[in-house]
């Protein structure tokens, strides 16, 4: 890459609505993904399937981002990680955000890539963990976009990071954080329990790494912390098909028929805040633990724009740009 030319740091996350006028095309988006989703009847049906689902969904998911405050967070907090990344690479890097189904999407981030006069750029999924569904759905998304938008553009990408050090780092510091909520005298007790966004069996069946990144991220941050006891569990399961187990809410119910009255949750998949740890965790899981016994029931804080996570991202793409050399 040429130091003296801008280069582009372009992050690509989820995206989530900005509005709770938003919440229905949103949803319609994500459910029209067939590397995400996959309705039945084929794919010349699944967008009018994802306008009927994401009709009836969008009542009661409007209410949930009500409830958070109206919008999703996850554009501020992305917009932050990349600002914080790209000052910690160097005044050349420039920062782009493109979010997979809502706005700023690929083709906007790429126009104004070009009008900056970037000829280069780094993309970093924000997915930790690959997934054909979130990572393979995005890359793909922006790879048709580069050739439609800005086929001279150069770029290479970081597609994973689930063992990444900084990363481990990290996460470990936010659940210590998070430790520090419970009373000294009772924090050997806590039980953490690391949740994940559920996938479709199928997809861990035809051969997606997704569970064993989970996995080896668990690990790899448990040998920082030392040992205690620690679950895994995933969330956000909907419609019917077979989901990975186990289920992030039979792993609470479990805990507390054992006679444990103390978790301490940490979204392990998720790197900012946003409608899964602000509503499903922090008031839908939190509301379930109390009914079932889990009198003391915390989550650790979200990586968002923490310093050491920002440190880790940066050292992670000056790696990537070093090997690609």
């Amino acid at each position: 890459m040429d130091p003296d030319k801008p280069i582009g740091l372009v992050l690509l996350n989820m995206g989530g609505p900005d509005s709770l006028e938003a919440v229905r095309p949103f949803l319609r988006n994500l459910f029209s993904d067939r590397e995400l989703i996959q309705l039945p009847l084929g794919s010349l049906l699944q967008k009018p399937f994802a306008g009927m689902i994401s009709f009836f969904r969008s009542r009661k998911v409007v209410e949930n981002y009500r409830e958070i405050g109206g919008k999703s967070p996850l554009l501020h907090w992305t917009l932050r990680q990349g600002e914080g990344i790209a000052e910690r690479l160097g005044g050349s890097f420039r920062p782009y955000v493109v979010m997979r189904y809502w706005r700023p999407g690929a083709e906007e981030a790429l126009r104004q890539m070009r009008a900056d006069g970037v000829e280069q750029a780094v993309v970093l999924s924000l997915y930790p963990h690959y997934t054909g569904a979130t990572t393979g759905s995005s890359l793909k998304d922006f790879r048709r976009a580069v050739e439609q938008v800005y086929p001279q553009l150069r770029y290479s990408v970081v597609d994973d990071w689930y063992a990444w050090p900084g990363y481990l780092d990290a996460l470990a510091n936010r659940i210590r954080e998070g430790l520090e909520g419970f009373h000294e005298l009772m924090r050997d007790q806590v039980q953490i329990l690391f949740s994940a966004h559920a996938l479709p069996q199928k997809f861990i069946d035809r051969g997606d790494p997704y569970l064993e990144h989970v996995l080896e991220t668990a690990k790899g941050v448990m040998t920082r912390i030392g040992e205690r006891p620690w679950h895994i569990g995933f969330q956000s399961r909907s419609g019917p098909v077979k989901w990975m187990e186990p289920d992030t809410v039979q792993v609470l119910d479990n805990l507390a028929a054992e006679g444990h009255r103390s978790v301490l949750m940490v979204p392990i998949s998720f790197v900012s805040d946003h409608i899964e740890t602000l509503f499903e965790i922090d008031v839908e899981y939190a509301e379930h633990a109390r009914k079932v016994g889990l009198d003391l029931f915390h989550r650790a804080p979200s990586l968002n724009d923490h310093g050491d996570f920002l440190d880790g991202m940066a050292a992670l793409v000056a790696s990537h740009l070093e090997q690609s050399r």
